[in-house]
């Protein structure tokens, strides 16, 4: 990354020297290999236990590391609702060559999506684990009492 305007070489982001100013407000970089005229924001977010993360944007207007970490927060929830909805309904498994299909399909999976996490909400407990539990007593009854008995 470059904060130096083409002064400096290229440095990795934790070798980035910070003011005050930098941390408040977020400094404008260039990252290597992107064209000279494609800056981004980066902001520098302390974590409770002293770790850092980065936050980088390209919305230039971006002025605040406080704003930045509550938009990230709101980021990460869109990306946790397509990772468990990929994970756990199906979602990414249509074979719908209809569009209407296709929504019904997408509609379908969130309402799973929905049922599980209220399911995990009054279990206090994740979506994966109420999942993977699901079929855990019909099968052991199954296994007990079969209700279709081979040979």
């Amino acid at each position: 990354m470059d904060d130096s305007g083409g002064r400096e070489a290229y440095k990795a982001v934790n070798e980035l020297e910070w003011t005050k100013q930098d941390e408040e407000h977020g400094k404008l970089i260039k990252i290597n290999k992107f064209p000279n005229t494609y800056k981004h924001k980066l902001f520098k977010v302390v974590i409770s236990n002293n770790d850092i993360e980065y936050i980088v944007t390209n919305d230039l207007t971006q002025n605040s590391t406080d704003d930045a970490k509550k938009e990230s927060a709101i980021r990460w929830k869109i990306e946790q609702l397509h990772r468990e909805t990929k994970g756990n309904t199906g979602f990414e498994k249509c074979q719908c060559r209809h569009n209407r299909s296709q929504r019904n399909h997408i509609c379908c999976a969130f309402l799973v999506w929905h049922c599980l996490t209220e399911k995990a909400r009054q279990l206090k407990t994740t979506i994966y684990q109420v999942k993977k539990h699901l079929l855990d007593d019909y099968l052991i009854e199954e296994l007990r009492n079969p209700r279709v008995v081979f040979g």
